[in-house]
């Protein structure tokens, strides 16, 4: 069916950080991801995992919401990067691992099955470095914490809780339909993913990162699955900037800072290239975005 045909698309997430570590770096003491000119990073890895835990989590909202609306099976959504599981326990012929692992079909597999059953296989949907539209400034506090010493009523954990003050960080995201041939990834397994992009933040809180939103996640849809428009062109016309009155080189303090592209802003000769423009916020809410 016609609908059922992936076609190829380019995604932008938007994503908003107040006093939160969007992702820590092992390398610098989970510092939050900073590159050498100072703006900020989210890994791709670091997002796709939020895709893969609420997922997982069947007993979950969002999943079971998820689950009736999509009328999903779900043994079709096993996660085979799971926490849960051990390397030595994937043992399934290629064709039964298609059909068990959604990220498995979507976000390909890679050295996890290397010298098994299964080929290595590239993804069809793959994210990009998210990086911050101005150089990030961090704070890091002290904080106290249960003793380990039978004397003290409270320890003490020296600079460990790390924040980006505010910050504003733009992620690109792909859909590659070639790639779906060997993974055997299908149209219902896109229309999960972007289902589950707007509650990838709201929905898995932590202790250092309780205020990270994604503001917009535009996802525009091509008009054949070879691609009908530059994603650069998409991604470019789509970021947002800072407004004139403050200077791109320093942090920010505010979303008022910004502006901000709407899907009626993106220039008519690329609108006129691509079958539709999309906000998964918008259609996860019902509202519209800031």
């Amino acid at each position: 069916m016609a609908d059922d045909k992936i076609m190829r698309g380019t995604g932008l997430l938007i994503i908003e950080v107040r006093d939160s570590n969007p992702n820590g770096d092992p390398d610098r003491e989970s510092d939050p991801r900073q590159r050498p000119d100072k703006r900020g990073e989210i890994s791709p890895v670091s997002f796709k995992a939020k895709l893969r835990s609420l997922v997982e989590n069947k007993e979950g909202p969002v999943w079971l919401s998820l689950k009736d609306t999509l009328n999903l099976k779900a043994e079709r959504f096993e996660i085979l990067e799971s926490r849960q599981r051990q390397k030595s326990e994937i043992n399934e012929d290629a064709e039964t691992f298609k059909n068990k692992f959604w990220d498995g079909r979507l976000f390909g597999n890679t050295e996890l099955e290397k010298g098994r059953k299964v080929p290595v296989r590239t993804g069809v949907a793959q994210f990009g470095m998210g990086v911050s539209v101005s150089p990030i400034e961090i704070g890091r506090y002290t904080t106290t914490n249960p003793p380990v010493e039978k004397d003290k009523a409270a320890g003490m954990a020296p600079l460990a809780y790390r924040v980006v003050h505010h910050a504003v960080y733009c992620m690109p995201f792909f859909v590659n339909p070639t790639a779906a041939t060997k993974s055997g990834c299908m149209k219902e397994d896109i229309n999960v993913m972007l289902r589950l992009i707007p509650w990838a933040y709201s929905h898995t809180r932590s202790y250092v990162r309780p205020f990270v939103e994604i503001r917009h996640a535009w996802y525009m849809e091509h008009k054949s699955p070879l691609g009908s428009c530059s994603d650069f062109a998409l991604i470019d016309a789509m970021k947002p900037s800072r407004k004139k009155d403050f200077d791109p080189e320093k942090p920010s303090k505010s979303w008022d800072e910004y502006k901000v592209p709407k899907a009626e802003d993106i220039p008519a000769e690329l609108k006129n290239r691509i079958k539709s423009i999309r906000d998964l916020m918008d259609e996860a809410d019902g509202t519209a975005s800031a």
